[in-house]
């Protein structure tokens, strides 16, 4: 009897395993209307805060099992504004995001690190105007139930991804940093 179970257990073993070999963490969906993709600099010493109306994300993800997590954001960098016509007249051309070449920017993390109690780290890669740059991205969530509710903040320099060129590559008027804010609340899919 016993030689006989064994062989029964070893190939429902084998059966299940790849059903648990692909169970993943679970998707969130971005609730659009709640969230906000903004980013903070200066002309000429003047604040400003600007954002990005049209952005989404894929993510999936649970704190429980970091390994399998991954998060690809799109950001539709034609939908930039910062509430200044001039300013915003100009983000569009070659200078700055060059939409007409470069329409979308994306952040693609395949890598996350726990930083404490509810604080992670995403390990991505930032893409702006075709330059690819690793990117951390240090970000607050909590969890309930299906809600959830990230936050990060990261310093960028601009000059880096080929933001502001010609007469904007010199930092005088605008600054080399510039601050981007995420503010995302998701749902988790059905």
């Amino acid at each position: 009897m016993r030689d006989r179970a064994s062989p029964l257990l070893a190939a429902a073993a084998l059966a299940f395993a790849p059903a648990l070999a692909l169970a993943a963490p679970p998707s969130w969906v971005v609730d659009k209307a709640a969230s906000r993709l903004t980013f903070t600099s200066a002309v000429s010493g003047q604040a400003f805060t600007g954002r990005f109306s049209r952005w989404d994300a894929v993510i999936h993800f649970d704190p429980k099992d970091l390994a399998h997590c991954d998060v690809t954001a799109t950001i539709d960098v034609t939908s930039a504004s910062t509430g200044s016509g001039d300013r915003d007249a100009e983000l569009p051309d070659q200078d700055w995001f060059w939409t007409s070449h470069f329409p979308r920017a994306s952040y693609i993390a395949r890598t996350f690190q726990a930083a404490g109690p509810g604080r992670y780290v995403a390990i991505g890669v930032l893409t702006v105007r075709g330059v690819a740059k690793p990117l951390p991205l240090p970000f607050a969530l909590t969890i309930n139930g299906a809600a959830a509710h990230m936050t990060g903040v990261i310093a960028l320099n601009r000059l880096a991804f080929g933001v502001g060129q010609g007469e904007w590559a010199a930092t005088d008027t605008v600054p080399a940093n510039v601050t981007v804010n995420v503010d995302l609340t998701a749902r988790r899919a059905p």
